[in-house]
């Protein structure tokens, strides 16, 4: 997947590319990038991963490649036997990549039949998106802002830089910078809700996408998405975001592949053509923020200390509540993880034939596909001994 950003005075890519072209490059081209490119074309497509040209084109992989030496890429072996078969595994059946292949293109292929209403849409955010992108959509504790109002009102802040006086930056949300419409129904589908992807049906997903376009106060084929405004595969399909044309290159068809290596070729499109390894912010336009936003209401907290709990009142939260809805709930809470569910007593008596501190030891070096310490490494032993407590007690 390559990562865009808008087409504006200076064009925006991707950090992740941007610091791998860096890599070799920093703010552009030089010999060395040609010496390796040369260096590459050498190296068999069929025996390395590094390869930088397939049929006669050259390969996107992210703006940096590496040549093989001595077997190695840099400091990191590379596998250059050839190889003839598999020794484990068989091809995939029809109908085994069919089930993977569930990606929706813009063009509309892999885009299912199905319906559902602004109304139902409401609901099952109400039931399941809430808890995590806030009422309306509006976002909170880490999660992302689905709308902030007119999706139109909002595209038009994307040129904003906060580099004059009261200028606010640019709203970013699904209706004001989503190109495309069809990634938000195949995300919903194949990854929402977060504890249990997979889990909507085609018609829930036609709801929500309806119930989300209507939020960001957006319009198909001229008409408004009220309460009972149904959304089906052929409304879906004359969608037109705002911002559907702010993205360099164009990724979108058969020229897509060629319009990436055209943009990677001219080195200007992220650096300025010359290569620099210090003090590279005097030779390039840094552009930095003016005016910082300050104007919250109520004023922006700084303090980082919670309020103190006296264990011992009445009514008082069970150690390790906290930290479990923070770092554990999303696995736990539900069996669709393969975890044992909270308040399941039947699972969790199996779990604790093991012994307390076989289970203690399990979550805190991690076990099977969970990772150590929910993946959470700031917490200590103790505090995961305490989440442990607290699912077993329920």
């Amino acid at each position: 997947m390559f990562i865009l950003g808008r087409k504006f005075k200076t064009s925006i890519i991707g950090s992740a590319f941007l610091l791998s072209s860096l890599a070799f490059t920093a703010c552009g081209a030089s010999e060395t990038t040609t010496k390796v490119a040369d260096a590459v074309k050498t190296v068999a497509v069929s025996t390395t991963a590094s390869a930088t040209y397939a049929n006669g084109k050259k390969v996107i992989d992210g703006g940096s490649t590496y040549p093989v030496k001595d077997g190695k890429t840099s400091l990191y072996h590379v596998n250059t036997q050839e190889q003839k078969g598999f020794k484990y595994g068989r091809t995939p059946t029809a109908n085994e990549i069919k089930a993977w292949d569930i990606d929706v293109m813009p063009d509309g292929t892999g885009l299912p039949e199905g319906e559902g209403s602004v109304e139902d849409g409401d609901e099952i955010y109400e039931a399941k998106c809430t808890s995590c992108h806030g009422d309306f959509g509006s976002g909170g504790g880490g999660y992302p802002s689905l709308s902030k109002g007119n999706a139109e009102e909002g595209f038009a802040t994307l040129k904003n830089q906060r580099t004059t006086p009261d200028s606010d930056g640019p709203v970013r949300v699904f209706g004001s910078y989503w190109p495309k419409a069809s990634t938000l129904w195949w995300y919903i589908k194949t990854g929402m809700p977060h504890n249990a992807p997979l889990s909507l049906s085609n018609d829930d997903v036609y709801a929500l996408c309806a119930y989300i376009l209507s939020i960001n106060e957006m319009e198909i084929d001229g008409q408004e998405l009220d309460d009972e405004y149904v959304l089906n595969r052929e409304k879906f399909m004359k969608i037109v975001m705002p911002n559907k044309d702010g993205f360099v290159p164009n990724i979108d068809g058969p020229k897509g592949p060629d319009n990436v290596r055209e943009f990677l070729a001219d080195t200007k499109n992220y650096g300025n053509g010359t290569r620099c390894m210090k003090d590279c912010t005097d030779k390039v336009n840094v552009v930095r923020i003016k005016v910082e936003m300050k104007d919250f209401l109520p004023p922006m907290s700084v303090k980082r200390d919670l309020p103190k709990v006296d264990a011992s009142a009445a009514g008082a939260p069970q150690p390790g509540k906290k930290a479990y809805e923070s770092t554990c709930a999303v696995c736990h809470a539900t069996d669709a993880m393969g975890a044992p569910e909270v308040g399941n007593k039947a699972k969790w008596e199996k779990v604790m034939k093991q012994g307390i501190d076989v289970v203690y030891g399990h979550a805190i070096n991690g076990f099977n596909g969970m990772p150590a310490k929910g993946g959470k490494a700031s917490l200590s032993d103790d505090e995961v001994k305490q989440i442990v407590d607290y699912m077993v007690a329920q």
